[in-house]
């Protein structure tokens, strides 16, 4: 939504600043990725194919999913969001709900605002579900496979960015396979977003919870984030958007429809809880325990608290962001090697298996 943007330094080899693309939301600091290229789902436009056969193949697609874009109104701002299905259920961000329980809905298509209310915001993967107390007339978007997306691919972002209803973008899947992070600032949650898609197609404050589309028509992501470069004066760094997968999106939305909250986060946990420790130079130096779950992976592999993280899988770990990044690319299950400093000054590794985290 309508929100500043927060600021961060753009390193060369990976720390970029985002900024949340709805509400209020600050979003700054990305994690690093791997470009994960796939087979995909849709055909590229044939390099034969001339530009009005090209420009035929947007405005068709426009027009079959545009209708399923919504702009989501609170107290605080306004974002947008994806028809899900005819019940009058539509994904979002949780960012773009923030702490609002009610909402105003309006469609692409006109007509007065609907009424909504939220089901659920899974606050950890930045996503959320409302539902319209009138469905008459909703077109429920077609939800793609974003595990076949491909560098390269011709993208669509579709939303309400800075408040124009309706409004489409365009490029190409610039990586595949980014884990960004958000800092918990204002109505931004904190989530970790894992598999993250990175696109060149402009992504403006208000898109949040929208739709990044292929040319088959179909939702493959959710645009989230978009970089900001302090060289630029902390304004915008041009193409580069990120969006949360549209597989992953499914996932959550399923759950919550179904059991009214997440019941399987996917995500791996140790089981502690912690804060960032600084070092005599004034600088991260590690992540302190400060709680271990009683019975938890962390407590039986003999985790306390006043030890100190240093590194998981011969990763550093100096700050619990960094802590989080690293566990959101594992599994539960893993077994994975913590190296830690003991109070008295020694240190210890040790191989912990990773729990789940929780969807509260």
């Amino acid at each position: 939504m309508g929100g500043s943007s927060s600021r961060l330094a753009l390193f060369a080899a990976a720390a970029i600043a985002l900024a949340g693309c709805g509400q209020t939301a600050r979003s700054q600091l990305s994690g690093t990725a791997t470009d994960s290229p796939g087979a995909s789902a849709e055909a590229s436009p044939r390099a034969s194919e001339g530009p009005l056969a090209l420009e035929g193949r947007y405005e068709r697609v426009i027009a079959g999913v545009l209708p399923s874009i919504v702009q989501i109104t609170t107290r605080n701002g306004l974002g947008s969001g994806v028809v899900y299905d005819s019940s009058g259920h539509i994904v979002t961000n949780a960012h773009v709900v923030g702490r609002a329980n009610r909402f105003e809905v309006t469609l692409a298509t006109g007509g007065a605002p609907r009424a909504a209310k939220l089901v659920e915001a899974f606050a950890l993967g930045d996503l959320a579900v409302i539902k319209v107390d009138d469905p008459t007339g909703l077109k429920p978007a077609v939800f793609g496979d974003s595990g076949k997306l491909r560098v390269g691919q011709i993208v669509l972002a579709m939303g309400n960015p800075l408040g124009l209803s309706g409004s489409v973008t365009d490029g190409i899947v610039s990586a595949l396979g980014r884990t960004v992070s958000e800092p918990t600032n204002g109505e931004s949650p904190g989530a970790t977003i894992t598999g993250a898609v990175q696109t060149s197609a402009a992504i403006n404050p208000g898109n949040s919870g929208g739709a990044l589309v292929n040319l088959s028509g179909e939702v493959i992501g959710i645009p989230t984030l978009t970089a900001v470069n302090p060289e630029l004066g902390g304004g915008q760094a041009p193409g580069i958007g990120f969006a949360i997968p549209s597989n992953t999106a499914t996932d959550i939305t399923r759950q919550i429809i179904k059991d009214g909250k997440v019941t399987n986060t996917r995500r791996a946990a140790l089981g502690v809880t912690v804060q960032t420790v600084i070092g005599a130079e004034g600088r991260p130096s590690g992540v302190g325990v400060v709680r271990v779950t009683p019975g938890g992976s962390a407590d039986r592999a003999g985790i306390r608290p006043g030890d100190v993280i240093v590194s998981i899988n011969g990763t550093p770990t100096p700050t619990s962001q960094a802590l989080s990044e690293i566990l959101a690319t594992l599994n539960p299950g893993d077994q994975a090697k913590v190296e830690v400093l003991r109070p008295d000054g020694s240190t210890s590794t040790l191989s912990v298996p990773l729990g789940e985290l929780s969807g509260g």
